[in-house]
């Protein structure tokens, strides 16, 4: 049991529910005046859309699976991703 549970943890897959474009994103953003926001818009805008962001994101979380996927824990995985 404790070899599968293992496995199945290991090889699980986050994805996000629902469509996510970068004006939706902009909308989001819009009252945020930080500096992680503009990075990472601007890291959207090079990258031509949110499907990178999607996937980079959700592959970085399974990392968190055991600890607990918080929304902290995303704002913190969004402002890597807008750093990089």
């Amino acid at each position: 049991m404790n070899q599968l549970a293992r496995f199945l943890a290991e090889h699980i897959v986050v994805d996000f529910d629902g469509g996510l474009d970068i004006d939706q994103v902009r909308k989001f953003l819009r009252d945020e005046d930080s500096r992680e926001s503009r990075v990472l818009l601007n890291k959207l805008i090079e990258d031509k859309g949110v499907d990178e962001l999607m996937i980079t994101v959700a592959d970085c979380l399974k990392e968190h699976i055991r600890t607990g996927i918080t929304e902290d824990t995303i704002r913190q995985q969004l402002v890597t991703y807008g750093d990089s």
